[in-house]
């Protein structure tokens, strides 16, 4: 880095005087329409099994924040497996509460999404997070598991719980989704 900050300027970050140790992150994404389409045309189960056989790719979303995987898909249930790192931190040196939330946000969707029949979508209509406890990458792995409370005909409850390998709970969230029935 030249002393003007012109490289951090072009990478379109801040130059910070006096700061060494720039970390660079790079990852890749697959085209979320192309993969939206395959997924329309199956139930909301087989999409999200599609996804987590690696079938379908993910969407960008998970790319971006570096959730781990889809791990396990069933009716009413599913699980999301990540490892909080570095670049998920905030300010003051903790994940920052936005990955917990988009994570706890995506297990409650998707739990939804497992019991839609083909043609019918879901969206978040809203969501409670509840924060018990900060993590880093010190953490090591976690799961977010969620589930549907209640499936109507027009909205669904779901809920989720974010916990590390030994079960400890770091936070909690209940949501409602809007359904979207395409017949």
């Amino acid at each position: 880095m030249t002393d003007d900050g012109t490289a951090a300027e072009e990478r379109g970050t801040q130059a910070v005087p006096g700061v060494e140790g720039d970390r660079t992150r790079t990852y890749a994404w697959f085209d979320p329409m192309a993969s939206f389409a395959e997924g329309a045309a199956m139930s909301g189960l087989d999409h999200l099994r599609a996804m987590a056989e690696g079938k379908i790719p993910i969407p960008p979303i998970a790319a971006t924040l570096g959730f781990d995987r889809l791990g396990e898909v069933e009716e009413g249930r599913v699980v999301f497996r990540m490892t909080p790192q570095e670049f998920h931190y905030n300010p003051i040196g903790g994940v920052h509460g936005g990955v917990f939330a988009t994570i706890l946000d995506s297990a409650c969707g998707c739990a939804v999404q497992s019991l839609l029949p083909l043609g019918d979508f879901y969206t978040t209509l809203d969501l409670t997070v509840k924060f018990l406890r900060g993590m880093s990458r010190d953490t090591g792995p976690v799961e977010c598991v969620g589930t549907v409370t209640h499936m109507g005909r027009r909205t669904a409850l779901a809920e989720a719980r974010l916990v590390d390998a030994g079960g400890k709970l770091y936070a909690t969230a209940t949501s409602s989704c809007l359904i979207i029935r395409g017949s």
